[in-house]
């Protein structure tokens, strides 16, 4: 059984105020629209009666800072085997959803309410943060309701506790007093008790499509010892430092697009990957059309070579220097950032955002697709 409580009202002495059935239990849909922090669960809504493929429509469809989707369905008036076999239909329809599909319902959903229609930008503003690059790894699935019956009760515990299917109630509890309405709620099963996502639901998580071509690059300048106008002006990448920083930087593919990002400043260049990458003692740059030694060009970074100085712990903390042909490159005071941006503390990785490809490609006018132009 839940938790049930009381509310009173302490002006004097206790005077417990009066639980009231729901005018309209239909009503919680509009409620929980307007703020979904009343569920307790930090929620962004991505979609309001949105149509399965089944035929049918699910009342609300959230999503958590994990990139989780949160099936909600009223009970309405329906019978518990009704309510409870809907919710299991939905569930089995949300599973399958690419990133490409949740990301195409919150769409929709924001042009209807004049919202952020980038689910990235509207994920930022909620969270503060990008999306994670799977969405919809798991999901949830919640009863909304007044009251159940205990045949209810017990087909949602028994499904959650036996068979670890995400699936519980919460309940609103409504109260009437002094001519105020108030909202109260309280779940089935307990958070600690819930069930857990299994594995394969995890492994099932859907990544954006990746063009095969476009990379992230992080360009940590200044404090690391590098400097972004040298890499506009000679035309390159570097990472170092040690095995972690420069291990993805050393993975990029000659022909690869990199989008160039200065950790909290913003992006700053798209180029094309035209040389393996080398140690800076070692990396030869092309400039106006010849070959120069890195090591031997009027440089404004401290770069680290390999030397006596160097840290003797077997570690590879070389800068590692990779040669990029620039399409746009602009001074870090001209970087482009917008809430819901892709940035990752990797070195380089694939860039799957298609958010940020779009917008930082027409920004800097470049060709949005495979190879740039």
């Amino acid at each position: 059984m839940p938790l049930e409580f009381g509310l009173w009202r302490v002006d004097d002495k206790p005077v417990r105020v009066v639980t009231r059935p729901m005018p309209l239990e239909s009503r919680l849909e509009g409620l929980i629209e307007a703020d979904p922090g009343i569920l307790g669960t930090p929620l962004m809504l991505i979609g309001r009666q949105v149509p399965t493929s089944h035929g049918k429509f699910v009342d609300l469809l959230g999503m958590d800072a994990e990139g989780s989707l949160h099936v909600l369905e009223l009970k309405r008036d329906r019978t518990p085997r009704d309510v409870v076999a809907q919710l299991l239909d939905y569930g089995s329809w949300v599973q399958e959803l690419s990133n490409e599909q949740v990301r195409d319902i919150y769409g929709a959903y924001a042009r209807e309410r004049n919202l952020p229609e980038e689910l990235d930008e509207a994920f930022a503003l909620r969270f503060g943060g990008s999306p994670p690059e799977a969405l919809n790894s798991t999901h949830s699935l919640t009863i909304v309701a007044s009251e159940v019956d205990a045949a209810t009760e017990r087909i949602v515990g028994y499904l959650a506790s036996g068979f670890q299917v995400p699936v519980n109630v919460l309940f609103f509890r409504y109260f009437e007093d002094g001519g105020r309405s108030y909202l109260a709620r309280t779940w089935l099963i307990d958070d600690a008790e819930a069930a857990a996502p299994s594995a394969g639901a995890k492994a099932r998580g859907k990544q954006e499509p990746w063009n095969g071509t476009d990379w992230y690059v992080s360009f940590g300048d200044e404090r690391e010892g590098r400097n972004w106008d040298d890499a506009r002006r000679y035309g390159f990448v570097s990472a170092g430092g040690g095995e972690w920083f420069s291990r993805t930087i050393r993975s990029l593919p000659v022909g690869a697009r990199v989008f160039t990002h200065i950790p909290k400043v913003g992006y700053v260049g798209v180029g094309t990957v035209s040389g393996e990458a080398q140690p800076f003692e070692d990396a030869l740059l092309t400039v106006d059309g010849e070959e120069h030694r890195m090591a031997e060009l009027p440089l404004t970074g401290a770069y680290r070579p390999a030397g006596p100085d160097a840290p003797q712990d077997g570690e590879d903390r070389r800068e590692w220097i990779v040669p990029v042909t620039w399409e746009r490159a602009v001074p870090r005071e001209r970087a482009l950032w917008r809430p819901g941006f892709f940035a990752n503390q990797n070195s380089a990785c694939k860039l799957r955002a298609r958010f940020t490809l779009d917008e930082v490609s027409h920004h800097f006018g470049v060709a949005d697709g495979p190879g740039g132009a």
